[in-house]
C-alpha cells in the first residue's frame, strides 16, 4: 500500500473522533505505534454499525478481520484533535476491503494509513462464506457507489 496514494477524500462519509489518553502516549511525546490499530479497530466498528444500522453483535459476528496494512506517516501527539476516516474501497465473493485514514482533524494532516481485508465468518463451522446479498447491499448504499 502506497500512503502517498489516497482514495480521493471525498469518498469517505464516515468519521470516527478519537480521545486520545495519557498512557497513549510513549516516552518520546507521541501516540505510540501500537495504539493506531486499536484507533483502526474503534474505526471499523463505528463504520460497520452505521453501514449495517444496527449495533455489532459481539456473540454473532459475521466479519473478522484476515489482513492489516498499516502506514505510519507522521506522528500524533497528545494536544491534537484526532479522527478515523473509513470507506470500503472493494467487495469481492468472500471478503470487503476498508481503507483508513488517521488524521489531525483541525488541519486535515494525515497521520497513518490502514487497509483492511475483511472477511465475511459464518461461526457455526468456523470457515469462510460469501458476502451477504444485505453486507454487500449495505455497503454499496452506504458508499453511494458500485464497489467491486
Amino acid at each position: 500500500m502506497d500512503p502517498h496514494n489516497l482514495p480521493d477524500i471525498s469518498l469517505f462519509h464516515h468519521s470516527t473522533p478519537l480521545q486520545l489518553r495519557f498512557n497513549d502516549v510513549d516516552v518520546l511525546g507521541h501516540v505510540n505505534n501500537n495504539v493506531y490499530l486499536s484507533f483502526y479497530d474503534t474505526g471499523k466498528a463505528h463504520y460497520l454499525e452505521t453501514v449495517k444500522g444496527s449495533p455489532v453483535d459481539w456473540q454473532n459476528v459475521d466479519t473478522v478481520v484476515a489482513n492489516i496494512d498499516c502506514a505510519f506517516i507522521a506522528p500524533i501527539y497528545f494536544q491534537e484533535s484526532i479522527e478515523v476516516l473509513t470507506t470500503c474501497i472493494a467487495v469481492h465473493d468472500k471478503s470487503f476491503i476498508l481503507f483508513q485514514i488517521i488524521r489531525e482533524k483541525n488541519s486535515g494532516q494525515i497521520k497513518s494509513t490502514c487497509k483492511s481485508v475483511m472477511v465475511c465468518f459464518d461461526a457455526a463451522s468456523a470457515k469462510s462464506c460469501s458476502v451477504s446479498p444485505e453486507w454487500r447491499d449495505a455497503l454499496t448504499s452506504f458508499e453511494g457507489r458500485q464497489l467491486s
